[in-house]
């Protein structure tokens, strides 16, 4: 794990989707990278596993959708829900871009995107940002949505103790932070 990559903030997150698909001068708009970059902090899965993303690869189980795969970077299986409306949004992609449900959705390669995201990361003065950022966002925001429950995010990710998870996203810093701060007792 790179420990200078940073997780992005919503407001980061947005303006990086927001930059890849209109585009700036030198940088032409790039809709298919950022729907794989959304695709990451909305499933937290790496970039390397979204890049052989097929639509048939999310099946519909009773009454949900699932997507289940073997993790490229660790060889863990991995089986998990796919929200409806994230459903319908990887299908209208594919729909609006004619891409058939057994093919890759993003016939990319890691490097393309990781070049096309330091460009916008350099256009709005954003350090520390890579691909993974996007997983670590994921993560963060699980955590923050879910009552700060780390053992949650432990299992989303898969890690093998919730110390493990806790560095990840960087938790015991900030909360060390908050507490020294919200110790001080200036008034006498």
């Amino acid at each position: 794990m790179n420990k200078k990559t940073l997780a992005l903030t919503k407001e980061q997150y947005e303006e990086i989707i927001r930059t890849m698909k209109s585009g700036f001068s030198g940088f032409r708009a790039n809709v298919r990278i950022a729907t794989a970059l959304m695709l990451e902090a909305n499933l937290g899965i790496r970039i390397s596993d979204i890049l052989k993303l097929h639509l048939c690869d999310i099946v519909k189980d009773g009454e949900r959708y699932r997507l289940s795969i073997v993790e490229q970077k660790t060889g863990k299986a991995r089986v998990f829900t796919v929200p409806l409306a994230l459903y319908q949004f990887i299908r209208c992609y594919c729909m609006d871009n004619n891409i058939p449900a057994d093919a890759v959705i993003f016939p990319l390669t890691e490097r393309a995107v990781q070049k096309a995201l330091h460009m916008v990361c350099d256009y709005l003065g954003y350090e520390g940002i890579s691909t993974h950022s996007f997983r670590k966002f994921y993560a963060t925001e699980i955590y923050r949505n879910n009552g700060y429950n780390i053992a949650l995010v432990q299992q989303l990710l898969q890690h093998s103790s919730a110390a493990v998870t806790q560095k990840y996203i960087g938790i015991q810093q900030r909360d060390i932070e908050r507490a020294i701060e919200s110790h001080l007792c200036l008034e006498v």
